[in-house]
């Protein structure tokens, strides 16, 4: 396509973010013989990656196959993962690689926060504001992250704390001590429960503040053994295969069609014996290897509670502890925790649980938290807070479509968007593990790159056809808008207050934000396209 003619450095392609789904779609884009650029704010590659620094955290499902790109043999063959959920450091030693491999930093600008996108309509283009500079692009794949845009909850008087104040999501680069140190944590989601433990082991003491209760079930992370790797990279194509596979149409939920057998027609002794067998074996296997039913009845989640409630009262010691420590919500219905040993640690003499849901915070002190009971002091204090997800970082680039649109206004209400990957009004931006994408509930890398091969033969089919610009219709937006609803109301999932739904962001709009079409949906947005991206608008190139 012509490019307008400007001393403003001008691209095919820009993506936003350098992490796991960005790094993709610069590779991918680039080998279409695209001109692209990426940018991102960190110093270094990554994504959520380098940002999630914490002590403890790990990826929490099996490193092979499922944490890497499937798009190379060469790259499956290659690498040596060490343990079955692989550590930060290793994920990030692992990006590095592909980086490299692919020749990927000669086209990825760091420490550039991308400060917003503005889209001109008489030429087609993007305007990207970069602080110091502005660069114009025919495309913009935000690959801003689901998981990025941390969740800092405001807290009466933390300007007074004379301590020190840490994020999981925003870990500080220079390395953190808690020896000594009286440590407090706000928060036990899935980064809290991976922190917690291991920040015990070096701290005075530990106090944890507890904003709800979470179910957690066992990592049993270990050493990769190397016929495990062998049989992977043996079967590859049939592992891959599996892995887009989409379940039987009568499935109950498509993104978890568990393991094929039905509850009611086993005994409770029966379901029992495989509640124990897949406690015992840990991993998201007790999620994937549970009961067809598991997030779609209410008695059987209930049952599968219990089980877990009584698990907690076998490790934990303090019975008083232990009953603070009781979900109230379905399991399954927020994002599922694998730990190390985390219900242990409240045995140790160093740990401390305060139930904020009895003793709430009322604000911080100089030296502490001080909740209705009282004042608890600590020298650190680490939000474990987790993210604005899903929605929060493509609103904190707010980019302005037609007719200088903000984002965050088309968003108001809900977060319209059509496949997950488009938004009416907003011509050539394309979303990568957007709202409306099944995107955390799925494999990750996988993930991004069956979006971004869509979005690229998106952008071929548009240069194919002599089009300048592509947005979905408000028509096929409301009708992706009802089938996620549609989808998410068929199981438990609504029924919890959780990050899934927004309830975690005070003010935000409460709607369930992920397709839980799993594998299928990818199915369904490629028959999309080969029916000729019905749904969508096409304007001939100016």
């Amino acid at each position: 396509m012509t490019k307008p003619a400007s001393c403003t450095p001008h691209f095919d392609a820009i993506v936003i973010g350098a992490g796991v789904s960005g790094m993709y779609a610069l590779h991918h884009l680039r080998e279409m013989g695209l001109s692209v650029r990426a940018y991102d704010g960190a110093p270094r590659i990554g994504g959520t990656w380098w940002h999630n620094r914490y002590p403890g955290a790990r990826v929490d499902g099996p490193s092979a196959p499922l944490y890497g790109y499937t798009f190379s043999d060469e790259l499956v063959k290659e690498w040596t993962w060490t343990e079955t959920q692989s550590s930060q450091p290793e994920v990030l030693s692992y990006l590095d690689h592909f980086a490299d491999k692919f020749d990927l930093r000669r086209d990825i600008q760091l420490d550039t926060w991308v400060q917003g996108a503005c889209y001109d309509e008489a030429t087609q283009r993007w305007t990207v504001d970069l602080g110091d500079e502005r660069v114009l692009a025919e495309f913009v794949i935000c690959a801003v992250g689901a998981l990025s845009a941390p969740n800092k909850p405001p807290i009466p008087g933390i300007d007074d704390f004379e301590g020190r104040v840490l994020h999981t999501g925003d870990w500080p680069t220079d390395p953190v001590s808690f020896e000594g140190k009286r440590v407090g944590v706000i928060g036990t989601g899935s980064s809290g429960i991976q922190a917690i433990p291991e920040i015990a082991k070096q701290a005075a003491h530990v106090t944890v503040f507890q904003r709800s209760a979470q179910y957690t079930v066992p990592a049993r992370n270990r050493p990769l053994v190397p016929e495990e790797l062998a049989a992977v990279r043996e079967n590859w194509e049939a592992v891959r295969t599996g892995m887009v596979t989409p379940p039987p149409p009568e499935a109950l939920l498509p993104m978890m069609p568990g393991n094929g057998r039905s509850a009611f027609d086993e005994t409770s002794e029966q379901r029992h014996a495989l509640y124990e067998e897949l406690w015992t074996n840990g991993t998201l296997g007790f999620v994937y290897g549970n009961y067809a039913e598991l997030l779609v009845n209410e008695e059987i989640n209930r049952e599968v509670c219990a089980f877990l409630q009584g698990k907690i009262r076998e490790i934990v010691d303090d019975p008083e502890t232990a009953e603070k420590l009781m979900p109230d919500h379905f399991y399954g219905t927020k994002r599922p925790i694998l730990d190390d040993g985390y219900y242990a640690t409240y045995n140790r003499d160093n740990v401390s649980l305060v139930d904020l849901r009895s003793d709430p915070i009322e604000r911080m002190t100089a030296k502490g938290v001080q909740t209705s009971s009282g004042e608890h002091a600590i020298d650190v204090l680490v939000l474990a807070t987790g993210f604005d997800a899903i929605s929060g970082s493509m609103l904190r680039l707010n980019p302005v479509g037609r007719d200088g649109v903000r984002l965050d206004e088309r968003w108001k209400e809900q977060f319209h968007n059509y496949l997950g990957l488009m938004v009416s009004g907003f011509p050539n931006l394309f979303m990568i593990h957007g709202p409306g994408t099944p995107g955390v509930l799925y494999l990750m890398p996988l993930g991004a790159e069956l979006e971004t091969e869509w979005i690229a033969n998106c952008v071929e089919h548009m240069r194919s056809q002599g089009k300048g610009a592509v947005e979905p219709t408000v028509e096929a937006e409301g009708s992706w808008d009802s089938e996620v609803t549609e989808l998410a109301n068929r199981t438990l999932f609504p029924k919890t207050d959780s990050w899934y739904t927004g309830a975690n962001i005070e003010g935000k709009s409460r709607h369930f934000a992920v397709h839980l079409g799993g594998p299928a949906y990818f199915e369904r947005i490629r028959q999309i396209a080969d029916s000729g991206y019905a749904g969508f608008v096409f304007e001939d190139e100016f």
